[in-house]
C-alpha cells in the first residue's frame, strides 16, 4: 500500500497539472491575436474613370529627335568621356548628381544603368515631374507617379544590352554622358487613394503634353521608342 506521503505527492501533482491546463487558454489567446492572420487592409474600389481633357497628337511625329542630334548635344554638354564601367563612373561622381524616387516619379530597379545625371539633366527631370503633378492637380485628377527606367550607362552596360538583343542600345549612346534618361509611358504608380482612376493611355497623354511643352521651349530632345515603351530624353542646355 502507498504511504500517506506518496498519496499526498500524487494529489499535489494532479492539482498542478489541472491548474496549468486551466491557464493555457489565457497564454495562447494573446499569442494568437498577435501572430495570427491579420484583417486585410481596406482597399478602395476604383470604379470611376476620369480623363485629362488634352488633345491627342502623334507621338511618333512630334518626338522624332534622332540619335545623331541627341548625341551631338550630349557629348558637348555632358561628361567629358563615356565611363568604361561602374568603377569608372564612380570616379566621375563630382560631376554628377543622384536621382531618387520622390513624389512625382519612381526610379525603377535599374539593371543596365546607374541613377546619376549631370545637374542640368536632373533639374530638367524634376521640372518635368513638377509640371506633370501640376497638370493632374489643375484638372482635379488623381496623382500618379511615372517611372524613370534608364539613366547613366557605362560602356560595359552597353555591351550587356547589345548581347541581350536590345536594338536601341548603340555603342555611341547618349546615356553614357549623364544627359539622358528614359521615361516609361505605359506604367504608372497611383498615389491618391480615391475611387477615381485613369487609363494608362490617358496618363501617357499627360506626360506627352509635358514633354511637348519642354521640347517646344528647346529644353530637351525627345525620341518616341515604341518597342521599348519609353520616351528617350536628352537635356539640351
Amino acid at each position: 500500500m502507498e504511504s500517506l506521503k506518496e498519496k499526498y505527492y500524487w494529489y499535489k501533482k494532479a492539482l498542478w497539472v489541472l491548474a496549468a491546463l486551466a491557464l493555457l487558454p489565457f497564454v495562447l489567446i494573446p499569442f494568437w491575436k498577435c501572430s495570427g492572420p491579420k484583417e486585410p487592409a481596406e482597399t478602395i474600389q476604383e470604379d470611376h474613370l476620369v480623363a485629362y481633357p488634352g488633345r491627342t497628337f502623334s507621338y511618333k511625329l512630334k518626338f522624332n529627335d534622332l540619335q545623331v542630334k541627341q548625341h551631338a548635344v550630349a557629348s558637348a554638354i555632358g561628361l567629358p568621356r563615356p565611363p568604361q564601367d561602374r568603377a569608372d563612373a564612380a570616379s566621375m561622381r563630382k560631376q554628377l548628381v543622384e536621382i531618387k524616387t520622390n513624389d512625382n516619379y519612381i526610379v525603377d530597379s535599374l539593371t543596365h544603368s546607374v541613377p546619376y545625371l549631370i545637374p542640368a539633366a536632373k533639374r530638367e527631370l524634376d521640372a518635368i515631374g513638377e509640371e506633370w503633378a501640376d497638370i493632374l492637380q489643375r484638372n482635379n485628377l488623381p496623382h500618379y507617379r511615372f517611372y524613370v527606367t534608364s539613366v547613366l550607362r557605362t560602356q560595359e552596360d552597353i555591351k550587356y544590352l547589345q548581347r541581350s538583343g536590345n536594338i536601341n542600345s548603340v555603342t555611341q549612346s547618349c546615356h553614357c554622358y549623364g544627359t539622358t534618361f528614359d521615361l516609361a509611358y505605359m506604367r504608372y504608380d497611383k498615389v491618391t487613394q480615391t475611387r477615381d482612376y485613369m487609363h494608362e493611355d490617358n496618363l501617357k497623354l499627360v506626360l506627352g503634353q509635358v514633354l511637348l511643352n519642354h521640347q517646344r521651349a528647346e529644353k530637351i530632345y525627345v525620341k518616341y521608342e515604341a518597342k521599348q515603351s519609353c520616351f528617350h530624353i536628352t537635356v539640351r542646355k
